[in-house]
């Protein structure tokens, strides 16, 4: 396993925080599903976007790399009996799932590392009853799809994760008649927001009443067009607590219009009592006032390991709801959050759908683990930058699902 010594330090300097996983790959796969050529501009080098860069080859899509971006021919036809790796991606399986479910024929599905382990009960839930065939053993990967979606009407719940229904209205538009889904539950809907923005970018028209009905016209073609992912706010959280901490660190690059789940990081520092300010196309924080803080990570549960780390350092007692968005993610990041966060002497308590984060005391060296989860191995790096003795981190290659430069960055930002 591979470790890191991360000691502390003084961070000062640029970053430029690198493009959206999660919008570079909504788009990605609508590319592949137009006729003609789509340019998408800074894409970035994540594993994520890698992967879905081989899944829509895969799917018979042409993908030329340029300098900073992309070029891609879309589908015209899709082959049947075709295997798909998603590796560790939920996101990426619930697209893809969602689309290949529109087209005729048989389509498998198989995973990596701890996506196997996570319940996909979904598509057979909500699948099977509208016309796809779906073959599994005990609701795990790999998963077989047949047949095609009838559409017309759907009633899903959206519950578990806002993506199972990004999938699905990114595939619904496809079919020859309308379609109303109905979503019950819904959660997340920041990442419906940029879901339905990347689909009208390539020409799809889409009815949103309250999110919890969708209006989806049948028969409608994705159109080939130049687009451009946004910088990354997921990223960016763990460089806005740093400088939330103390640290002289300038954040480059980000849309504070963005339609981003994790934009809300900024309301969540304005709570913790920490001046927010935006200039020159880039983010200053200070924290130098910054006090214990209560807010609802419900729609933004990737935000917890930098809120946990900002609340590590609050005098007080702060309350994060939306706990139990965090079981099905890379790792179960409640648990993992309260066990290696309590290897530096802050103690968590999970109780119903909140999480209490006793802040304030003095943190202390210790060998910690990633988990083999990215979001975990970036907030424990910012954490060791504060404490005396530093943190040994066990599992740092896992930045690479959707930061590769991340300790390359850190290192430039250090000062010792």
């Amino acid at each position: 396993m591979s470790s890191i010594k991360v000691e502390q330090t003084k961070l000062n300097g640029e970053i430029n925080i690198p493009p959206s996983k999660s919008d570079a790959q909504r788009a990605i796969l609508c590319a592949a599903l137009c006729s003609g050529i789509s340019v998408i501009h800074n894409v970035g080098e994540s594993n994520d976007v890698k992967a879905m860069l081989r899944n829509i080859q895969m799917m018979g899509a042409t993908v030329d790399v340029l300098q900073n971006k992309i070029q891609i021919k879309g589908v015209d036809v899709l082959d049947e009996n075709l295997t798909f790796n998603i590796g560790e991606s939920g996101l990426r399986l619930r697209l893809l799932a969602g689309v290949l479910s529109v087209f005729e024929g048989e389509q498998t599905i198989q995973g990596e590392g701890s996506i196997l382990n996570r319940d996909q009960s979904f598509f057979k839930e909500y699948f099977s009853q509208n016309g796809v065939e779906v073959d599994s053993e005990n609701d795990k990967l790999p998963i077989t799809f047949s047949g095609k979606l009838k559409g017309e009407r759907l009633t899903v719940d959206g519950s578990q994760s806002s993506q199972y229904i990004s999938g699905l209205l990114m595939a619904l538009p496809l079919l020859k008649n309308d379609t109303i889904l109905i979503v019950e539950n819904s959660t997340s809907t920041p990442y419906i927001d940029m879901t339905l923005d990347t689909l009208a970018s390539f020409g799809i028209e889409i009815v949103n009443e309250n999110y919890s009905k969708y209006l989806i016209k049948g028969n409608q073609s994705y159109c080939a067009t130049t687009y451009h992912v946004e910088s990354d706010w997921s990223s960016a959280s763990y460089w806005l607590v740093a400088a939330a901490l103390s640290h002289q660190v300038r954040i480059n690059g980000l849309n504070v219009l963005s339609k981003q789940a994790d934009r809300a990081m900024l309301e969540a520092l304005s709570l913790a009592n920490c001046e927010v300010n935006f200039e020159n196309d880039a983010l200053n924080i200070k924290g130098d006032l910054r006090t214990a803080f209560e807010f609802d990570a419900t729609n933004c549960p990737d935000l917890f390991p930098a809120l946990v780390t900002l609340a590590a350092f609050c005098n007080g007692t702060s309350i994060i709801k939306g706990a139990n968005r965090l079981s099905n993610k890379e790792s179960n990041r409640a648990l993992v959050l309260q066990k290696e966060f309590g290897k530096l002497g802050v103690k968590i308590e999970l109780q119903s759908d909140e999480m209490f984060i006793h802040g304030g005391g003095e943190l202390h060296a210790a060998e910690v683990d990633a988990h083999n989860d990215h979001r975990i191995a970036m907030c424990l790096a910012i954490a060791a930058t504060k404490i005396s003795g530093g943190l040994i981190i066990n599992g740092k290659d896992a930045v690479n699902k959707s930061y590769p430069d991340f300790w390359s960055d850190l290192s430039k930002l250090s000062t010792q």
